[in-house]
């Protein structure tokens, strides 16, 4: 556990394992705890590096600060600097999947292999959620109360899951609780993802690039993964069957061997 400073923030950050470094990305309004299912499987073959975004939790920001995706993915470099990294293989889930795909085309230089979870290239062509689960997601009534949270982080999790293994769920959005996200932070993100538009620039992207998705996403609809896929010159394509958008943690164990797997080769 460790807090690098930055000119306009303090982000904290866990290191775990040894071996190649793999940077974990966390979803909107997520932190280091989000990887909570990831940590251990993939401490022991890599140097596992996690944290939370800038003003969220741990990480602090000064007054005014930008809080976007293309900040979030210059902290990311600076995170390799202050460790001592020139570059490091990138998984980036959902919001983080935005941030790494920022980070490839912006530090090219520092990144090995790249893996984008549950997420899309944004912009006009990106295929939308229901009006239902956008709207859980807009709203920030009761922002970091226990029933705000579990009303839109169990949209998240496909039907089937969330009805059949409650206590994982409750388990996630427990530690989302723990973990404040300032109302004008979470505005301030959600407002960065609507906008981000990487269509015409991630053909740019030269790294080996896995995209994964979750046949039953509903936050990220699974077209999305496969457009996005088709449209970076080196990516492969899986898709986890029987799992939503939080298929990192419905199909842990699957997703981690993936992820493993793509790493490893």
């Amino acid at each position: 556990m460790a807090i690098a400073n930055f000119a306009d923030a303090e982000i904290y950050y866990e290191i775990s394992g040894e071996g190649h470094p793999l940077v974990l990305i966390p979803g909107f309004a997520s932190g280091a705890w989000s990887w909570a299912w990831q940590v251990g499987s993939f401490s022991d073959r890599f140097r596992v590096i996690t944290f939370d975004p800038r003003g969220v939790s741990r990480s602090t920001l000064s007054d005014g600060a930008d809080v976007s995706i293309e900040a979030i993915a210059d902290d990311v470099a600076n995170l390799l600097d202050a460790i001592g990294l020139d570059s490091a293989d990138v998984l980036g889930i959902s919001f983080g999947g935005f941030v790494a795909q920022e980070f490839a085309l912006k530090h090219p230089q520092r990144l090995g292999k790249l893996v984008l979870a549950s997420t899309s290239f944004g912009g006009p062509n990106h295929i939308p959620p229901s009006a239902e689960v956008l709207a859980a997601f807009t709203a920030t009534d009761g922002l970091n109360t226990s029933e705000r949270i579990g009303q839109y982080l169990t949209l998240a999790f496909s039907r089937e899951y969330a009805a059949a293994n409650g206590a994982a769920v409750e388990r996630f959005c427990r530690l989302r609780e723990e973990n404040v996200v300032p109302r004008d932070v979470y505005m301030r993100q959600l407002q960065s993802a609507m906008d981000f538009d990487a269509e015409d620039r991630i053909r740019k992207i030269a790294a080996r690039t896995l995209v994964i998705t979750g046949d039953d996403d509903t936050v990220v609809p699974p077209q999305n993964s496969r457009n996005l896929a088709a449209a970076i010159p080196n990516a492969g394509l899986k898709v986890i069957e029987g799992s939503g958008h939080m298929a990192f943690v419905e199909k842990a164990a699957e997703f981690n061997r993936i992820v493993r797997e793509f790493l490893q080769s």
